[in-house]
């Protein structure tokens, strides 16, 4: 806050930060292509000491893209690094990044340092990081370097975030590591040396030993900071502070400090207060925008977040509890003092910017950046780290400024110099930036909704977004209504029982002396015996409805119908059988716990079932072709969920037709080649095996490029990158 010239001093160790120092140069990297060069440079100048703290790592990652970068220098982290360790022996890599949940196993590399030659390499310590609580993750992103320069923000040494600030359509260099084109990718990283970067190791130090057990020597005082000498300083000789958050393990309490510094921000600003973030969902950082917004003298608020995240269930989940803070916010802007915004280029066409900044500006006298979202998981459930810079003096408050006028530049396709020149001629900042609304680049007004029936079926925020462990009592309280929660698991029981004890026999068919008793031979002599009597049709259909409630396999089943009937009328058994069978179980399911569903969703169920109805039919036919569980536990399972009985049926004739009629023909083959084994009869069964090979391949692809248009974009956990 300035007065006449001074300021008052936001920053209060213990309370809002962790720690103050003095950083020799400090320095602002707008976008990935300045900062993986920045650290390309860097370590390859490390002489005792590199530590990197993430929350994903991909060795793959090509930090460097220029065409016309020097070839016999490599590109790639994993290289880099390796050829950092060959031509310095005293040097030792440490790296540290979460221990991911399976979920995020498409998302990243797999074990990305024991996969590759130098992984045993004495000087390379990696370790993954399982020192959080439950749903928690490590989302630190810090890389210090001999304890001289350190780089702390909101970039991963990971896939898909490397672009240049002009985020230019289709840019070849905008590959990942799997080859893969993907959408531009806006960030920041700062870059401190001197005692703050020691501050920052000191950090990583810290959580090292906590994680591992085992402490790690700081570096020899003789090394020299590598400052890649390109980037500048935009301050000399500045204090700056650091903020952390980190949850409640064990005796270890929560420290909640970037919350605090945010909220004393906030609360703080006169003029403006200049926001970029991914998220906006915590409840505290709301309260304060809210509190701030409402007052006669508010400050004007810009909030550049996303257009929208960037995945199917990021835009289900915390797009939803972004639109209800929105709506909030809005409700609360008496005095037109909110601008809410993304960052537009109208050359991507349906393609937007994925925007990662974790940003805030108040005036000119504030300013953080670093690894938190302004959600509640990054206000005290991850642990997270941010810079913080409070504009004491001219020079703090020129340099806040000014990174503030670069960034506006990019977003709106103009220069720095320009921003700050006409902006001034403004009555507003908002007013600045609306100019340009309509223009190739620009930041347009952000509605931000989101359809009515995806708001109402959205679970509790503690759910999705928890800013502290959710123990099971817990979500059952805020899952359920208050009328069910006593009678739920005696209503649940049946259910649970019936499919349990299906999955439990299917497996003994196949594990267990079972599969001996009731084999192929056993079955045959079984149902010849039926084949003699004049109710065979109707005979067969009901053994098929036995065995499905027993979980015998169906194959089994099949090939026995084949080898009494022949391979027409086998089919056709096996169909209708099968069918029945399944319209049996389906219906069990019904019974047994559809009425729980509907009682515990509603109407929210409802909806759901409405739009998904048409996709219904689609399901049913993937489980099929691709089975992920027993024959009968699929049944039960539809059966218990919304799904239609017609498109059960539909999707079901049309999803075991191509696997029953492949099972007959072959088994009929296969017969026939036994009973004459000649040439001719083992040519039509190499005919009949190649044929059911390709009729298999294009199943799979089909199935393939189903689940790639079902979700084009990554699923990712929501409130996590």
């Amino acid at each position: 806050m300035s007065v006449e010239g001074e300021t008052t001093p936001l920053l209060q160790p213990g309370h809002n930060c962790w720690a103050q120092a003095r950083a020799d140069r400090l320095a602002f990297l707008i976008d990935g292509e300045a900062y993986f060069r920045a650290f390309h440079e860097a370590v390859r100048q490390a002489r005792h000491s590199v530590f990197i703290l993430g929350w994903d790592i991909d060795t793959r990652l090509r930090l460097l893209r220029d065409p016309l970068a020097d070839d016999k220098v490599p590109s790639r982290l994993g290289e880099v690094l390796h050829l950092a360790l060959q031509q310095n022996r005293k040097l030792h890599i440490h790296i540290l990044v979460w221990d991911w949940a399976m979920l995020y196993a498409g998302e990243r590399q797999w074990m990305p340092l024991y996969n590759v030659q130098w992984r045993k390499h004495k000087r390379l310590h990696f370790h993954l990081d399982d020192e959080c609580p439950f749903g928690a993750s490590q989302h630190q992103k810090i890389v210090v370097i001999d304890d001289q320069l350190a780089f702390i923000g909101g970039f991963d040494l990971s896939k898909d975030r490397w672009d240049t600030s002009e985020h230019k359509p289709e840019d070849p260099r905008r590959i990942n590591t799997d080859g893969k084109p993907y959408r531009p990718f806006h960030d920041l990283q700062a870059a401190v040396s001197g005692e703050a970067a020691a501050k920052l190791g000191e950090l990583a130090r810290q959580r090292w030993k906590m994680v591992t057990g085992k402490s790690a020597a700081p570096p020899a005082a003789d090394a020299v900071a590598p400052w890649p000498d390109w980037i500048g300083a935009h301050l000399s000789d500045v204090q700056v502070a650091f903020s952390r958050t980190l949850p409640e393990i064990g005796s270890q309490p929560g420290v909640r400090e970037i919350e605090n510094v945010l909220t004393d921000a906030i609360a703080s600003a006169r003029q403006s207060i200049y926001i970029e973030n991914e998220y906006l969902t915590s409840n505290s950082i709301g309260d304060a925008l809210v509190q701030a917004i409402g007052k006669p003298d508010a400050p004007e608020i810009i909030l550049v977040l996303p257009e929208k995240t960037g995945n199917w269930l990021e835009q289900n989940t915390m797009d939803v509890l972004r639109w209800r803070l929105l709506c909030r916010l809005r409700e609360a802007d008496h005095h037109q003092r909110l601008y809410i915004c993304y960052p537009e280029h109208r050359a991507l066409g349906e393609e937007y910017i994925s925007l990662h900044s974790k940003l805030l500006i108040a005036d000119d006298h504030f300013l953080t950046l670093g690894s938190a979202n302004l959600s509640n998981r990054s206000m005290g459930f991850d642990t997270e780290c941010n810079l913080v810079l409070e504009g004491r003096d001219e020079k703090t408050r020129r340099a806040i400024l000014k990174l503030r006028n670069r960034l506006l530049a990019e977003h709106l396709g103009t220069d720095a110099e320009s921003v700050a020149r006409d902006s001034a001629a403004h009555a507003s900042l908002v007013a600045y930036i609306e100019q340009f609304r309509g223009r190739d680049r620009a930041l347009e007004p952000l509605d931000g909704s989101v359809p009515e029936f995806i708001e109402s079926l959205l679970p509790h925020q503690r759910i999705i977004d928890p800013e502290s462990p959710v123990d099971a009592e817990e979500m059952a309280d805020m899952m359920l209504p208050p009328e069910e929660r006593k009678s739920t698991l005696r209503q649940l029981a049946p259910a649970l029982i019936t499919l349990v004890l299906l999955a439990a026999l299917a497996a003994a068919w196949r594990w267990t002396p079972l599969s001996e008793w009731l084999d192929t031979e056993s079955l045959q002599a079984w149902m010849s015996r039926v084949n003699q009597y004049p109710f065979a049709l109707f005979a067969v259909p009901g053994v098929y409805v036995v065995a499905g409630l027993l979980s015998v396999p169906l194959t089994l089943l099949v090939i026995v119908t084949v080898i009494v009937f022949g391979a027409w009328q086998g089919f056709l058994f096996g169909l209708g059988g099968a069918l029945l069978s399944a319209v049996c179980n389906f219906a069990l399911g019904r019974w047994l716990a559809g009425d729980l569903v509907r009682r515990v969703a509603g109407k929210r169920l409802n909806k759901l079932s409405e739009k998904l109805a048409k996709r219904g039919i689609l399901t049913i036919v993937t489980l099929r072709l691709v089975p992920i569980a027993p024959f009968g536990v699929i049944n039960l399972v539809a059966g218990a969920s919304r799904v239609r009985l017609k498109d059960f049926i539909l999707g079901s004739v049309i999803g075991l037709s191509p696997g029953l009629l492949a099972i007959s023909v072959f088994s009929d083959q296969v017969i026939a080649t036994i009973r004459k084994p000649d040439l001719g009869a083992f040519a039509v069964l190499a005919a009949v095996a190649g044929a059911l090979a390709i009729g298999g391949w294009m199943l799979y692809r089909w199935a393939q490029k189903r689940d790639d248009n079902a979700g084009d974009d990554k699923v990712m956990p929501p409130g996590q990158s």
